[in-house]
């Protein structure tokens, strides 16, 4: 009699044990599946899709915006009184950057070339780049420096060269000149009389070299045979370690080229890569996780002994001969000329930087770096790359034109490359790797869920069928289990009558 309500129970049993079966072979594929999807859209190769587009050509907006620092009192800072510096900018630039020369190679590899666009965005700038700066003439005081412990008689014709071409310590330019080149006839002169004694042809730009060129030649790891080592650099132009500085470790090339990490991220692994700007290998430490417009990231900053020198911090030691922390010499791989690089303001500097002149205000909130990375799959969602760039000053003996200037490392201009995932780059990277996860993630758990409520109502239906059962018998009428059995009857003999008509 209990034949239909066994039927139901079972019914409800096997489709329960069903569902939980699919949900718990769905907790163990899910993560199996999603680090095939990520090996497969990271790996360096034509046919792994958007990854591989979004690395030969950056599709997102990229920007570099530029400070420059005005001196307000060049007479004075003859006299030997102290720099006072006003902020100008930001001089706002679209960035491009594109890929070409790409060739793969045999190994697991592959060579390119990026090639780099600046376009000036007027609108995001905060003036023109017909605004007139005053700042250090840099030809001059790297001039003069490099003479410094040259005979007498050289830096009096270098002295004089300066005063007939009427070249001083501090030049009015426009800020399309200091950044991208301009024409003198003293640099024509120099030019003349001792050919290729300058490192530039034509004009001279502090970023001349930035806009329409390239960083060199990165051979990278494709991901194809490790996925770990994806991005990892194996050479730049050729070389597996640079000449710069005076240690094995301070000339290493590690990490990547600055744009992408191999997948699968923890907290404990640094984010290294080399930078041809800076002349040497920066590593990223983990501060925290963050989030980006839903998808989540483990925040990066640079450690606070990035800059220190060889005292402070003694694995530095191959970057010296090093000033107080904060700034790092890089005049080995700028032809000797007194260049510094640093945090902007000083930043996280020694407080003796900040002290030698007027106008300084570092901040953690303005002047620090940071760079959210997806950990799943080691592609940067935002990011703000931050530098400022110095020149040392002092008075040379017989350079008249540098008057009683003090020693000092002063700041020229800072600037900012910063960019971020928009648009169809970012709908398609978080439909793919951030939304499709976590749908998979909570069906795995409904399934689940669903299935052992479905165990549990056919383990209590027996029960319930039963207490209904005895409760119609005792008030007399038919019960589910005569029902079932007369409707089981009927299918076999439609003219059986049930014995209660």
């Amino acid at each position: 009699m209990a034949k239909c309500g066994n039927k139901k129970t079972i019914i409800l049993g096997v489709v329960g044990l069903l569902l939980v079966a699919f949900g718990v072979v769905l907790v163990f594929m899910v993560p199996v599946i999603m680090k095939q999807q990520v090996e497969k859209n990271v790996r360096i190769d034509p046919s792994s899709g958007f990854a591989y587009e979004m690395w030969r050509d950056l599709p997102v907006p990229f920007f570099m915006s530029i400070y420059l620092f005005n001196v307000v009192n060049p007479k004075e800072v003859l006299l030997g009184e102290k720099p006072r510096l006003e902020e100008r900018g930001p001089y706002v630039y679209r960035e491009r950057k594109q890929k070409t020369n790409i060739t793969f190679h045999e190994n697991g590899t592959v060579s390119f070339v990026e090639l780099r666009t600046l376009h000036f965005d007027r609108e995001k700038s905060i003036g023109s780049e017909n605004d007139t700066i005053c700042i250090p003439n840099i030809i001059v005081l790297i001039s003069s420096m490099m003479t410094k412990d040259r005979s007498s008689f050289v830096r009096f014709i270098l002295n004089a060269a300066f005063i007939g071409f009427e070249q001083g310590a501090f030049m009015n330019r426009t800020v399309n000149e200091i950044l991208w080149g301009y024409s003198d006839p003293f640099l024509d002169f120099v030019a003349t009389i001792v050919p290729n004694a300058l490192p530039f042809k034509g004009k001279f730009g502090l970023f001349a070299d930035f806009n329409n060129s390239n960083s060199g030649v990165f051979t990278v790891d494709t991901g194809v045979n490790d996925i770990s080592k994806v991005q990892m650099v194996e050479t730049w132009n050729g070389l597996k370690e640079v000449t710069f500085w005076n240690s094995e470790e301070a000339n290493m090339i590690n990490g990547t080229a600055g744009q992408m990490w191999p997948p699968f991220r923890t907290p404990s692994q640094p984010l290294e890569f080399y930078s041809p700007d800076a002349c040497r290998s920066l590593s990223l430490v983990y501060e925290k996780e963050e989030s980006y417009r839903g998808i989540p990231t483990y925040r990066y900053t640079a450690p606070s002994y990035l800059f220190a020198n060889g005292s402070d911090y003694p694995p530095n030691e191959g970057f010296c001969p090093c000033v107080a922390s904060g700034v790092m010499n890089v005049s080995s791989c700028r032809l000797n000329a007194p260049l510094f690089l640093s945090f902007p303001h000083f930043y996280n500097a020694d407080p003796v930087f900040v002290n030698a002149v007027d106008g300084l205000h570092p901040s953690e909130e303005e002047h620090s770096l940071f760079l959210d990375l997806h950990p799943l799959t080691g592609i940067p969602m935002n990011c703000s790359i931050k530098m400022q760039l110095s020149l040392f000053t002092n008075a040379v003996s017989g350079i008249t034109v540098l008057g009683e200037i003090k020693p000092v490392i002063l700041p020229i201009l800072w600037f900012s490359e910063s960019g971020y995932l928009d648009g169809p780059v970012y709908n398609t990277y978080y439909n793919t790797l951030v939304m499709l996860p976590t749908v998979l993630d909570y069906l795995q758990y409904v399934f689940i869920a669903l299935g052992l409520c479905f165990i549990l109502v056919a383990s209590v239906l027996p029960f319930v069928n039963q207490k209904w059962e005895n409760l119609l018998q005792d008030t007399g009428e038919t019960t589910g289990a005569d029902q079932c059995s007369y409707d089981t009857k009927l299918l076999e003999d439609p003219e059986y009558d049930s014995p209660q008509t």
